[in-house]
């Protein structure tokens, strides 16, 4: 099954990700990570981006979308595949159908932009040793102090509130149109996203076909 996930910062998409992969024996493919695997290999596609990348250019959507195809085209997409990042616009969701990449279903996890914010907002992070934890869900022992190494609990600016807010006008911006777009394909999928995480991976895997 071919699938796009689509979802906020902090929607926990990438827990989600995770389980349908391990349900349907499918690959996650994030752009990031397959355009830094075909610059490491030196591929076509992979020196056109590199050529962009070097010049301090945004990589254009054919040569991303040429990447992708070379990826999903890989033994272990056999039985289909997770898309996380892209499309990111209609431009790009638009060059994968002339390519002939077929999507069955895409999943919106949706979660409240309030929500979000509180559960970014609540994550802190230990300065010293990384360990991570979140000020309702996952609590240090001692307010503030790491149980691992005793370091400090920050909030990581990628977690602040205006910054977060900030990151979800991206979103939203970008996405709206592609929600629209899928929508009017008939293969877009809700997923409440604020129930607990079991609840929201059954009710994507039921939406899949795919529920025990």
């Amino acid at each position: 099954m071919n699938l796009i996930l689509l979802g906020a910062p902090g929607a926990g998409k990438g827990t989600q990700a995770e389980i349908i992969c391990a349900k349907l024996n499918i690959p996650a493919i994030s752009t990031g990570n397959i355009l830094r695997a075909a610059v490491k290999d030196g591929t076509e596609m992979g020196l056109k981006a590199k050529s962009f990348m070097d010049a301090g250019a945004l990589v254009p959507d054919e040569v991303i979308i040429g990447i992708l195809k070379d990826r999903l085209s890989e033994a272990d997409c056999a039985n289909g595949f997770i898309l996380d990042g892209v499309p990111r616009t209609i431009a790009q969701a638009e060059a994968i159908e002339k390519m002939g990449i077929r999507i069955d279903k895409v999943l919106e996890l949706s979660v409240a932009d309030d929500v979000i914010v509180n559960r970014m907002g609540g994550r802190r992070v230990c300065e010293k040793c990384g360990a991570s934890y979140h000020i309702v869900n996952k609590k240090s022992k001692v307010e503030g102090v790491c149980d691992c190494c005793g370091g400090k609990l920050v909030i990581r600016k990628d977690d602040a509130p205006e910054t977060v807010k900030n990151r979800l006008r991206v979103y939203h911006a970008e996405t709206e149109a592609l929600k629209e777009f899928y929508g009017k394909l008939g293969i877009l999928k809700r997923v409440n996203g604020t129930q607990p995480i079991e609840k929201a991976s059954g009710d994507i895997l039921k939406a899949l076909g795919a529920a025990e």
